[in-house]
Protein backbone atom coordinates (compact mmCIF):
# COMPACT_ATOMS: atom_id res chain seq x y z
CA UNK A 1 0.00 0.00 0.00
CA UNK A 2 2.33 2.10 0.87
CA UNK A 3 4.44 1.64 -2.36
CA UNK A 4 1.74 2.35 -4.04
CA UNK A 5 1.14 5.97 -2.71
CA UNK A 6 4.57 6.72 -3.03
CA UNK A 7 4.62 5.69 -6.62
CA UNK A 8 1.28 8.17 -7.48
CA UNK A 9 2.72 11.43 -9.20
CA UNK A 10 0.41 13.57 -6.81
CA UNK A 11 1.64 12.05 -4.00
CA UNK A 12 4.94 12.49 -4.54
CA UNK A 13 5.00 15.90 -5.64
CA UNK A 14 3.13 16.99 -2.24
CA UNK A 15 4.47 14.87 0.45
CA UNK A 16 6.90 12.06 -0.26
CA UNK A 17 9.47 14.84 -2.60
CA UNK A 18 9.25 17.13 0.52
CA UNK A 19 12.29 17.39 3.41
CA UNK A 20 11.32 15.14 6.66
CA UNK A 21 10.46 18.13 8.23
CA UNK A 22 7.63 19.04 6.12
CA UNK A 23 6.65 15.96 6.16
CA UNK A 24 6.01 15.97 10.19
CA UNK A 25 4.46 19.63 9.93
CA UNK A 26 2.48 17.93 7.43
CA UNK A 27 0.98 15.27 9.33
CA UNK A 28 0.72 17.46 12.34
CA UNK A 29 -1.25 20.06 10.93
CA UNK A 30 -3.93 17.02 9.29
CA UNK A 31 -4.01 15.96 12.84
CA UNK A 32 -5.03 18.92 14.29
CA UNK A 33 -7.62 19.38 11.17
CA UNK A 34 -8.69 16.32 11.56
CA UNK A 35 -9.30 16.64 15.66
CA UNK A 36 -11.65 20.44 14.25
CA UNK A 37 -13.35 17.69 11.94
CA UNK A 38 -14.09 14.93 14.16
CA UNK A 39 -15.61 17.79 16.60
CA UNK A 40 -17.80 18.91 14.26
CA UNK A 41 -19.28 15.95 13.28
CA UNK A 42 -19.56 14.91 16.78
CA UNK A 43 -21.19 17.65 18.25
CA UNK A 44 -22.71 19.53 14.86
CA UNK A 45 -21.01 22.71 16.07
CA UNK A 46 -18.20 24.75 13.99
CA UNK A 47 -16.76 25.42 17.11
CA UNK A 48 -12.94 25.71 16.58
CA UNK A 49 -13.22 25.73 12.85
CA UNK A 50 -11.68 28.82 12.32
CA UNK A 51 -7.94 27.41 13.90
CA UNK A 52 -7.72 26.05 10.63
CA UNK A 53 -7.62 29.53 9.12
CA UNK A 54 -5.07 30.73 11.95
CA UNK A 55 -2.77 27.67 11.16
CA UNK A 56 -2.94 28.70 7.26
CA UNK A 57 -1.72 32.31 8.30
CA UNK A 58 0.75 30.63 10.58
CA UNK A 59 2.38 28.82 7.57
CA UNK A 60 2.21 31.79 5.47
CA UNK A 61 5.74 33.22 6.77
CA UNK A 62 7.58 29.91 6.65
CA UNK A 63 5.95 29.89 2.56
CA UNK A 64 8.15 33.17 2.14
CA UNK A 65 11.01 32.15 4.00
CA UNK A 66 11.06 28.98 2.42
CA UNK A 67 10.31 30.32 -1.47
CA UNK A 68 13.63 32.81 -0.69
CA UNK A 69 15.70 29.70 0.58
CA UNK A 70 15.04 28.06 -2.31
CA UNK A 71 15.38 31.26 -4.60
CA UNK A 72 19.05 32.57 -4.05
CA UNK A 73 18.28 35.36 -5.97
CA UNK A 74 16.34 37.05 -4.15
CA UNK A 75 18.30 37.17 -1.33
CA UNK A 76 21.15 38.89 -3.56
CA UNK A 77 19.12 41.16 -4.69
CA UNK A 78 18.91 43.93 -1.95
CA UNK A 79 16.08 45.63 -3.35
CA UNK A 80 13.83 41.93 -3.34
CA UNK A 81 14.93 40.94 -0.18
CA UNK A 82 13.86 43.91 1.70
CA UNK A 83 10.38 43.55 -0.18
CA UNK A 84 10.35 40.30 1.04
CA UNK A 85 11.76 40.71 4.56
CA UNK A 86 8.63 43.49 5.16
CA UNK A 87 6.08 40.79 3.89
CA UNK A 88 7.59 38.59 5.80
CA UNK A 89 7.71 40.55 9.26
CA UNK A 90 3.89 41.43 8.36
CA UNK A 91 3.03 37.84 8.76
CA UNK A 92 5.40 35.97 10.84
CA UNK A 93 3.42 37.47 14.23
CA UNK A 94 0.70 35.40 12.55
CA UNK A 95 2.59 31.72 13.46
CA UNK A 96 2.82 33.10 17.74
CA UNK A 97 -0.77 34.51 17.62
CA UNK A 98 -2.20 31.03 17.64
CA UNK A 99 -0.42 30.78 21.14
CA UNK A 100 -3.08 33.08 22.43
CA UNK A 101 -5.54 30.71 21.01
CA UNK A 102 -5.29 28.85 24.35
CA UNK A 103 -7.85 31.32 25.70
CA UNK A 104 -10.86 29.80 24.40
CA UNK A 105 -10.24 27.05 26.04
CA UNK A 106 -12.94 26.00 29.20
CA UNK A 107 -15.41 23.41 29.77
CA UNK A 108 -18.25 22.77 27.68
CA UNK A 109 -20.85 19.97 28.16
CA UNK A 110 -20.73 19.02 24.23
CA UNK A 111 -17.57 17.41 24.42
CA UNK A 112 -14.47 16.55 27.04
CA UNK A 113 -12.26 19.10 27.91
CA UNK A 114 -9.24 17.00 27.52
CA UNK A 115 -10.28 16.64 23.85
CA UNK A 116 -10.65 20.72 23.15
CA UNK A 117 -7.55 20.75 25.19
CA UNK A 118 -5.39 18.01 22.66
CA UNK A 119 -7.02 20.10 19.83
CA UNK A 120 -6.42 23.53 20.66
CA UNK A 121 -3.01 22.93 21.93
CA UNK A 122 -2.07 20.47 18.55
CA UNK A 123 -2.53 24.00 16.41
CA UNK A 124 -0.61 25.94 18.90
CA UNK A 125 2.17 23.54 18.44
CA UNK A 126 2.33 23.42 14.79
CA UNK A 127 2.04 27.08 14.85
CA UNK A 128 5.09 27.34 16.81
CA UNK A 129 7.14 25.09 14.89
CA UNK A 130 6.18 27.16 11.71
CA UNK A 131 7.04 30.38 13.27
CA UNK A 132 10.80 28.72 14.59
CA UNK A 133 11.45 26.90 11.25
CA UNK A 134 10.61 30.68 9.24
CA UNK A 135 12.89 32.65 12.00
CA UNK A 136 15.62 30.47 11.50
CA UNK A 137 15.67 30.64 7.68
CA UNK A 138 15.30 34.43 7.78
CA UNK A 139 18.06 34.66 10.69
CA UNK A 140 20.27 32.63 8.27
CA UNK A 141 19.50 34.89 5.35
CA UNK A 142 20.20 37.94 7.23
CA UNK A 143 23.27 36.69 8.68
CA UNK A 144 24.72 35.82 4.76
CA UNK A 145 23.60 39.86 4.50
CA UNK A 146 25.12 40.96 7.76
CA UNK A 147 27.63 38.39 8.88
CA UNK A 148 28.14 40.34 12.06
CA UNK A 149 24.51 39.75 13.48
CA UNK A 150 24.79 37.59 16.38
CA UNK A 151 21.73 34.90 17.45
CA UNK A 152 20.31 37.26 19.93
CA UNK A 153 20.97 40.47 17.86
CA UNK A 154 18.49 39.15 15.17
CA UNK A 155 15.95 36.94 17.69
CA UNK A 156 15.13 39.46 20.27
CA UNK A 157 13.78 42.24 18.15
CA UNK A 158 11.50 39.92 16.11
CA UNK A 159 10.13 38.51 18.88
CA UNK A 160 9.13 41.75 20.51
CA UNK A 161 7.33 43.13 17.20
CA UNK A 162 5.49 39.19 16.99
CA UNK A 163 5.18 39.86 20.67
CA UNK A 164 3.73 43.73 19.63
CA UNK A 165 1.81 42.09 16.65
CA UNK A 166 0.21 39.70 18.99
CA UNK A 167 -1.01 42.14 20.96
CA UNK A 168 -2.49 44.42 18.38
CA UNK A 169 -4.02 41.51 17.16
CA UNK A 170 -5.51 39.84 20.43
CA UNK A 171 -6.37 43.19 22.13
CA UNK A 172 -6.81 45.64 19.51
CA UNK A 173 -8.51 43.55 16.98
CA UNK A 174 -6.58 44.07 13.79
CA UNK A 175 -5.45 41.67 11.09
CA UNK A 176 -1.97 41.75 8.93
CA UNK A 177 -4.09 43.36 5.96
CA UNK A 178 -5.53 46.50 7.99
CA UNK A 179 -1.51 47.77 7.63
CA UNK A 180 -3.30 48.20 3.87
CA UNK A 181 -6.69 48.65 4.47
CA UNK A 182 -7.10 50.65 7.83
CA UNK A 183 -2.74 52.23 7.98
CA UNK A 184 -4.26 55.64 9.77
CA UNK A 185 -6.29 54.21 12.38
CA UNK A 186 -3.96 50.98 12.97
CA UNK A 187 -0.77 54.03 13.35
CA UNK A 188 -3.09 56.23 15.15
CA UNK A 189 -3.65 53.36 18.26
CA UNK A 190 0.01 52.32 17.68
CA UNK A 191 1.33 56.08 18.47
CA UNK A 192 -1.23 56.19 21.39
CA UNK A 193 -0.08 53.32 23.24
CA UNK A 194 3.93 54.03 22.77
CA UNK A 195 3.08 58.24 24.57
CA UNK A 196 0.96 56.42 27.40
CA UNK A 197 3.58 53.33 28.70
CA UNK A 198 2.35 54.13 31.82
CA UNK A 199 -1.48 53.46 31.29
CA UNK A 200 -0.69 50.89 29.47
CA UNK A 201 1.43 48.94 31.48
CA UNK A 202 -0.47 46.35 31.69
CA UNK A 203 -0.39 45.64 28.24
CA UNK A 204 3.38 46.69 27.54
CA UNK A 205 4.02 44.17 30.46
CA UNK A 206 2.05 41.59 28.45
CA UNK A 207 4.05 42.58 25.20
CA UNK A 208 7.46 41.70 26.91
CA UNK A 209 6.63 38.86 28.44
CA UNK A 210 5.76 37.60 25.71
CA UNK A 211 8.71 38.39 23.66
CA UNK A 212 10.81 37.28 26.42
CA UNK A 213 8.73 33.80 26.63
CA UNK A 214 8.85 33.49 22.35
CA UNK A 215 12.47 34.00 22.51
CA UNK A 216 13.61 31.33 24.82
CA UNK A 217 11.23 28.52 22.74
CA UNK A 218 13.66 29.86 19.83
CA UNK A 219 16.73 29.40 21.34
CA UNK A 220 15.75 26.46 23.07
CA UNK A 221 14.83 24.46 20.44
CA UNK A 222 17.33 25.51 18.35
CA UNK A 223 19.93 24.28 20.94
CA UNK A 224 17.71 20.63 21.45
CA UNK A 225 18.40 20.37 17.86
CA UNK A 226 22.16 20.88 18.24
CA UNK A 227 22.37 18.63 21.56
CA UNK A 228 20.08 15.88 19.77
CA UNK A 229 22.61 15.08 17.48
Amino acid sequence: MIKILQNSFFLRQLYFNKPEMERLLMLSSLFSVGLTVVRILYTSEWMFAWLSWNLFLAVVPYLISRFAMHNPSWIENNFKFAALFLAWLLFIPNAFYIITDLFHLEVRTAIPLWFDLALIFSFVWNGILFGVLSVRQMEKMVQLKFPKITELQFAVPIMLLNAFGIYIGRYLRYNTWDVIVAPFQLTKDIIYLMLHPVQHRFDWSMIVCYAVFMTLIYVAIKRMSRALW
